[in-house]
């Protein structure tokens, strides 16, 4: 757990090996084999080593491994679009001017 001063900052493959490792605990909570989960996703078993190993996977064999976990939802907030402040100054109301500028 971070402290709320502290910016933790991930690279892609920090994301995709956490991924993995997620992925892999659910599985293993599922007590599934992972000659099992390859079987259902509809691919071979080194694919499954190599992702729970590295991360590396492709994109949609990541999702049907999600739908084999139960946990195919949780990509439904990945990349969502929620209205963001442009900067900072977007989290407060703008201040009206009182005066124009002087020349």
């Amino acid at each position: 757990m971070t402290d709320n001063n502290e910016i933790q900052l991930l690279t892609p493959m920090d994301v995709m090996k956490n991924m993995a490792n997620k992925a892999r605990q659910l599985r293993l909570a599922l007590n599934m084999p992972q000659v099992e989960l390859a079987r259902r996703v509809g691919v071979a078993v080194g694919t499954v080593k190599r992702f729970e190993n590295t991360g590396a996977i492709q994109f949609k064999h990541l999702l049907q491994i999600a739908l084999v976990l139960g946990r195919l939802d949780d990509f439904e907030s990945v990349l969502r679009q929620d209205v963001l402040p442009k900067s900072l100054f977007g989290l407060k109301e703008p201040q009206k001017r009182q005066r124009a500028r002087s020349k």
